[in-house]
């Protein structure tokens, strides 16, 4: 399975998929224009990836800003991830946030609580 990476703008994060790793990474700000279509190619990577793997998954946020279309689409993910780990998948979410950013903070302590998962707040 090929990795899906994007780089970084303004507005999008960085996006690091990466089968052979085991790992999805999404780091940065998130805010793009229009967050469903940024967003839906790494829905379809990840939905085929959990399909495939049988390996234990290592997640990564470290979003320091997203706004509410990129929240409800981070939940699509951390969906996706929740009924993967409900048939059996070892998933570990690592949610990490700077000290001085309560908003990164809270937003991973509302995406916790919401999910049975394997998510950890990492402080940065």
């Amino acid at each position: 399975m090929e990795n899906l990476i994007y780089k970084a703008t303004k507005s999008t994060p960085d996006i690091n998929l990466n089968a052979a790793d085991n790992l999805i990474e999404i780091t940065g700000q998130s805010y793009p224009e229009d967050s469903t279509t940024f967003y839906q190619p790494i829905f379809s990577w990840i939905k085929e990836y959990l399909s495939q793997t049988t390996a234990k998954v290592n997640v990564k946020f470290k979003l320091v800003y997203l706004n509410t279309s990129s929240s409800k689409c981070v939940m699509t993910i951390l969906d996706l991830l929740e009924d993967a780990h409900a048939e059996g998948k070892e998933i570990v979410v690592n949610w990490h946030y700077d000290s001085e950013n309560d908003a990164a903070l809270e937003s991973g302590e509302d995406f916790r609580e919401d999910l049975d998962l394997n998510f950890n707040l990492v402080e940065d």
